[in-house]
């Protein structure tokens, strides 16, 4: 049995898309249990109106809400993070909201991860503040993955918590994206590469044409430079990347998938043809935009943290947060931090032995 402490009051939507999300998770997981930390009556109104909405499983709701041995169990507080808070104003007046607690609740061992679809940047700030980064680990870094043309996804970061980054930093980021997809994606040796603008290991700045160099004397799977569309390819399992190419990457493919969906049904109704066509298709139209549903992908861990933290998109709904909690749970079922770790110690053992070779 693991616990996850989630931030029932963040994202754009708070309650009425973490709580029931809560919820159909929990009945797909049997091996779970959820404190959900915001304001009490919020919480329990829309566990009402979730029970009067889906009608059936009422039973199940009482049995997972009861206060002798429920698996989901509410903690009260007044104070929660706003999407637009600075991330200094965070740490300075965010004691006791929803988000500082679930991370205290990891800090001290009492749920085994966090999730929240909050401020990014207030929970990167108040994540370094009170989980603190494994030893070895300069800096916190997001990761997720993209879909890609085999299915399996390819784990990105880092995917805008850092803007810029120097080649140990990007190094240390291709260790813990090489662990995530290991523990998350179940992938075997994850081959990585580094984004740039072409794969030349000539090609790029300084801190890119540095950071390949360390990857190649490295203990990780490296395979050399990538470019944008590779991510989508499949190329390797892992990029590296600093925080703000990540970004765009990131929101440029939630744009174009959007994009993609939008000219399809454009097109499919358009004429009696193409209405025709579309009830034909319709199997593979349902397939296509499950593949490209960003919502499947949701759920970004900071890998680096001293604690499994995940971050959901801010805008998600139901289906989005349930894939975000799936996730943060297949990472501690799976013990993320514990691959980060081992990783970590691989890889400074390999470099002090490539050390003493030189010298």
């Amino acid at each position: 049995m693991y616990k996850l402490a989630v931030d029932a009051m963040g994202g754009d939507y708070g309650p009425g898309v973490t709580v029931p999300a809560c919820v159909d998770f929990l009945a797909s997981s049997p091996d779970a249990s959820i404190l959900l930390v915001g304001d009490r009556t919020m919480i329990q109104r829309e566990i009402d109106i979730y029970k009067r909405r889906r009608k059936i499983g009422t039973s199940f709701v009482d049995e997972v809400c009861s206060s002798r041995g429920g698996r989901l169990t509410i903690r009260h507080t007044d104070l929660e993070i706003k999407m637009d808070q600075a991330p200094a104003n965070a740490l300075k007046h965010g004691k006791d909201s929803s988000l500082w607690i679930c991370l205290n609740e990891v800090k001290h061992g009492d749920s085994d991860g966090a999730v929240s679809a909050g401020n990014t940047g207030a929970l990167m700030a108040l994540s370094r503040r009170i989980v603190k980064t494994i030893s070895g680990i300069s800096r916190p870094a997001i990761a997720s993955s993209l879909p890609n043309v085999s299915g399996a996804g390819t784990t990105v970061l880092d995917l805008g918590a850092n803007i810029s980054c120097d080649a140990d930093q990007l190094v240390q980021f291709a260790i813990m994206g090489t662990a995530f997809s290991v523990a998350v994606e179940n992938i075997t040796s994850p081959s990585v590469g580094l984004l740039n603008v072409g794969t030349e290991a000539s090609k790029g700045d300084g801190v890119l044409r540095e950071a390949g160099k360390l990857l190649t004397d490295s203990s990780i799977n490296f395979i050399g430079n990538v470019e944008g569309n590779d991510i989508f390819y499949g190329k390797v399992d892992v990029v590296v990347c600093d925080g703000l190419t990540g970004n765009v990457a990131l929101k440029s493919s939630e744009g174009l998938a959007q994009l993609v969906r939008h000219h399809l049904k454009v097109e499919f109704s358009r004429s009696l043809y193409g209405k025709i066509a579309s009830i034909v298709s319709l199997p593979i139209f349902k397939r296509i935009s499950k593949i490209l549903d960003h919502r499947t992908y949701n759920g970004a861990a900071l890998v680096g943290l001293d604690g499994v933290v995940f971050k959901s998109h801010g805008s998600a709904d139901e289906l989005a947060f349930t894939y975000a909690l799936k996730r943060a749970a297949h990472a501690v079922e799976n013990d993320l931090n514990g691959k980060i770790r081992v990783a970590i110690i691989g890889e400074q053992s390999c470099r002090k032995k490539n050390l003493s070779l030189v010298s």
